[in-house]
């Protein structure tokens, strides 16, 4: 299926791929292998999640937040593969860091819509393995940071 039309049909939106902002690339391709720096949870009006979930946001603004990332993310993917999503085979791994407080566990949950998301775009391919790890920071305070390596064909 072309994916552009599966994410139509996911009625999601793919915003634009930010440059970095710091001395490292956004993707870096070896061979068939695609690697995503991590990605923040900012949204299309440029606004970003910022906090710790469970001490001053609660595991649904993580959903949020791990949901902007995962489109980022797939921004960056697009944006090495030409604007041309259908170059991707699919998701390999995604590392998910969640800015919480000490004694939360709950990662995972925070870190489902991420997965949700790249296994409805890329179907069978968007399976992947994934890391859901607590942090007690994060770059600009954010609330999520996801990085991901995908396969090429």
């Amino acid at each position: 299926m072309d994916i552009e039309k599966k994410i139509k049909e996911l009625n999601l939106e793919i915003p634009h791929a930010p440059d970095p902002v710091g001395a490292y690339v956004a993707f870096k391709k070896i061979n068939n292998l695609l690697f995503i720096s991590g990605q923040l949870p900012i949204s299309s009006k440029n606004e970003m999640i910022k906090g710790k979930v469970d001490s001053n946001l609660t595991i649904q603004d993580g959903q949020k937040a791990a949901t902007l990332c995962a489109l980022n993310l797939i921004a960056q993917v697009k944006k090495a593969c030409q604007n041309d999503l259908n170059k991707v085979n699919g998701c390999i791994k995604i590392t998910g860091y969640v800015n919480s407080s000490e004694n939360f566990t709950d990662q995972p949950k925070v870190i489902n819509p991420a997965s949700e998301i790249i296994s409805s775009i890329f179907s069978d391919g968007g399976k992947h393995t994934r890391a859901a790890v607590g942090v007690s920071s994060l770059p600009l305070g954010a609330a999520v940071e996801i990085d991901g390596i995908f396969d090429l064909k």
